[in-house]
């Protein structure tokens, strides 16, 4: 269905890994030791950036003067000793799975590069991809073409010649902008 593209890449939460229900989770609790509470219809446009843009916008939405890389790192901490016991794999994993071998895939996600490893490494999907992009690989986030660009690079594909796989628009905006086909994957 893929073979017209010479590099597929993938974005990791909620397109391939479904993390979504533990990192509302982690946030909930990490607010909650502040007294704030996550809204999380408020944070669905953000889907897709990196953990202290979302803290950020938590920190403004509640007219606080919190740190928000300190806020993220508490987090990621949270997420990380609840993640591994409950990540699954999404349907998409079987895109990933019959390309293995076939195309060069990477993963460009708005999660950190190590904790994007660690999952991917958990469920044993970490080879199937010759790259992995994480937030703190690059200087700009989703929406901006960064992250998709970079992977395009090290996979050592013209970006016109990828397809990006997503469930956010803001990384949806950022697989237009690289000039790559984009798969919405709240469609399939």
């Amino acid at each position: 269905m893929y073979d017209r593209y010479q590099g597929l890449i993938f974005d990791m939460d909620g397109t391939i890994l479904d993390t979504e229900p533990t990192h509302r989770k982690a946030w909930h609790e990490v607010l909650a030791r502040y007294g704030m509470k996550f809204d999380e219809t408020a944070i669905v446009s953000l889907n897709g950036s990196p953990t202290w843009r979302i803290a950020q916008a938590i920190i403004a939405s509640h007219q606080t003067d919190l740190d928000p890389y300190y806020l993220a790192a508490e987090k990621t901490r949270a997420v990380e000793e609840m993640l591994l016991d409950s990540v699954r794999p999404l349907p998409l994993v079987e895109v990933v799975k019959s390309y293995h071998g076939r195309r060069p895939m990477a993963v460009g996600t708005g999660s950190e590069h190590r904790m994007a490893e660690r999952l991917l490494r958990h469920l044993g999907l970490f080879q199937c991809f010759d790259v992995i992009v994480g937030a703190d690989d690059v200087q700009r986030h989703k929406p901006e073409p960064d992250t998709f660009l970079r992977c395009a690079e090290l996979i050592n594909v013209a970006p016109e010649n990828c397809v990006v796989f997503e469930d956010a628009d803001f990384g949806i905006q950022a697989a237009i902008r690289a000039n790559m086909a984009v798969v919405d994957v709240r469609k399939l």
